[in-house]
């Protein structure tokens, strides 16, 4: 149809017409110019109406830097995979580090928010501030502000907690484990209760420190914390 509209605006004119004739004329060629355009149009559609990717920022520590493990191969690297997988618009940034307690992913956390604009933040922290026999008070009162500081840069944030073994004593495993409910309660945000729970109880599920999961764990924890995120991925 295209072709047939070009022929026809590159027909010489007849000489001699009148001159109602040669605006009748002009007109029927603006007419098929409009129309060649319209055809164009909606033949070539626009890339840039495309969504966006939104940016999933992961805070957390060993367990999300996959310490021990080969590259690529922790949780937060097969979440990525099963994102793209499942096609859902989201990009994952991971800026866990090894040994970071919560006094340090506060400290880095504006930085993180403000480079990135993340809409949706993970916060795995706190498990070593317990193995340092750090103030309990300190880890939930840091917590509470980088749920409140991602939530001020427009980004919803996800808590993931943990639990410490029973020789640390009945009442310090009570109140830490305490401390991730009351952050989520109080500022009304998702919370995994225990992010290892799957493998507490397996020992062939750790390295030999006994305290980071294994390669072959990896694909539990992110069936964990699947049920978690994939609401606010828009997933299922």
């Amino acid at each position: 149809m295209v072709r047939s509209v070009a022929r026809a605006a590159r027909a010489p004119s007849t000489t001699g017409c009148s001159p109602s004739h040669a605006r009748g004329r002009r007109r029927a060629l603006a007419a098929l110019g409009a129309l060649v355009a319209g055809v164009a149009t909606t033949t070539r559609p626009d890339p840039a109406g495309a969504a966006e990717p939104r940016t999933l920022l992961v805070v957390g520590d060993s367990l999300s830097a996959e310490y021990g493990l080969p590259r690529g191969s922790g949780w937060v690297a097969l979440l990525e995979r099963r994102i793209a997988e499942r096609r859902l618009p989201w990009r994952i940034v991971n800026a866990s580090i090894s040994g970071e307690t919560t006094s340090g992913g506060r400290a880095r956390l504006p930085d993180l928010l403000a480079r990135h604009a993340p809409a949706l933040v993970v916060l795995e922290l706190g498990g070593n501030d317990a193995l340092r026999g750090l103030p309990l008070a300190g880890t939930e009162a840091n917590l509470r502000e980088m749920v409140a500081a991602s939530r001020k840069a427009g980004a919803k944030a996800v808590v993931f907690g943990m639990q410490m073994p029973p020789n640390y004593g009945r009442a310090y495993a009570d109140q830490f484990a305490g401390l991730f409910r009351r952050v989520a309660e109080s500022e009304k945000v998702p919370l995994l209760p225990f992010f290892l729970a799957p493998i507490a109880e397996r020992i062939d599920a750790f390295q030999p420190d006994r305290i980071h999961p294994t390669a072959q764990a990896q694909p539990l924890l992110l069936d964990a914390a699947w049920p978690v995120l994939a609401p606010l991925l828009g997933g299922r």
